[in-house]
């Protein structure tokens, strides 16, 4: 009966979570931060030696805001916060179950995402992002916040909100996935244009596992431990992160 009423949810049509100006709003906001962040990077690499811990807490804010933005969308429109949100675990298998599924995504993920990207002697790593990494105890813990905040966040933004309202307004669900995709990997543009492209790819890979899941805590699991890994042990284990 679960899997007949989950099948009557997939046919039925997609119906849009806010008004096309707060997408509209919401895409600009995004695209500012990550035109900033681009053209800026000479600057933020230096500001990012002086004080790392402060580039880290503004970044935290931002996430934050952002899904808050996102929430008066939706309840200017009376959508529910669950699209975005999910809703509660009700057992711990619930719990086991997605953690399982996070586990086996983040190893397929990595995967994919290490054959497709450039080798070292073809690619140089991003200066900001090397400057990113976090060095000593606080700005590990720092950095850990901001990965579990980026999972929660950027996961309810692009995937639970970009995705949807594109699939909506396009009534196509690979297209959605693709358009959603391609803004979180221009939001990642200070990457560098190979670690954009590889971004897109890892959000078309998350917005599939949302859809397939009809849920977004699976992505948003794997999306902070990408974060962690490729900060805290990165630097732990002294790999560079291109």
């Amino acid at each position: 009966m679960a899997q007949a009423a989950a099948e009557t949810r997939r046919s039925e049509p997609i119906k849009p979570i806010a008004s096309p100006l707060h997408l509209l709003l919401v895409l600009l906001i995004i695209g500012f931060w990550a035109y900033r962040g681009a053209v800026n990077s000479e600057r933020a690499i230096q500001s990012l030696s002086a004080n790392r811990p402060f580039y880290y807490l503004r970044t935290i804010a931002f996430e934050w805001a952002m899904l808050g933005v996102v929430l008066i969308g939706l309840r200017l429109r009376g959508s529910s916060y669950l699209t975005v949100l999910g809703e509660r675990w009700r057992s711990r298998k619930e719990l086991a179950r997605d953690i399982g599924i996070a586990a086996v995504f983040w190893i397929v993920s990595t995967i994919v995402l290490s054959a497709i990207a450039p080798h070292s002697h073809s690619a140089t790593p991003s200066p900001l992002v090397q400057a990113i990494l976090p060095n000593g105890l606080l700005e590990s813990t720092l950095w850990i916040v901001l990965s579990i905040s980026a999972g929660i966040c950027e996961e309810a933004v692009h995937r639970g909100y970009l995705q949807h309202q594109f699939m909506a307004m396009t009534r196509n669900v690979p297209i959605g996935i693709a358009l959603a995709a391609l803004v979180f990997g221009l939001g990642h543009s200070y990457k560098g244009w190979a670690g954009a492209a590889g971004v897109f790819v890892d959000g078309v890979m998350l917005g599939t596992l949302a859809y397939w899941r009809r849920s977004l805590r699976p992505g948003m699991m794997a999306h902070a431990f990408t974060d962690v890994f490729a900060g805290v042990l990165a630097r732990l284990l002294k790999v560079g992160v291109s």
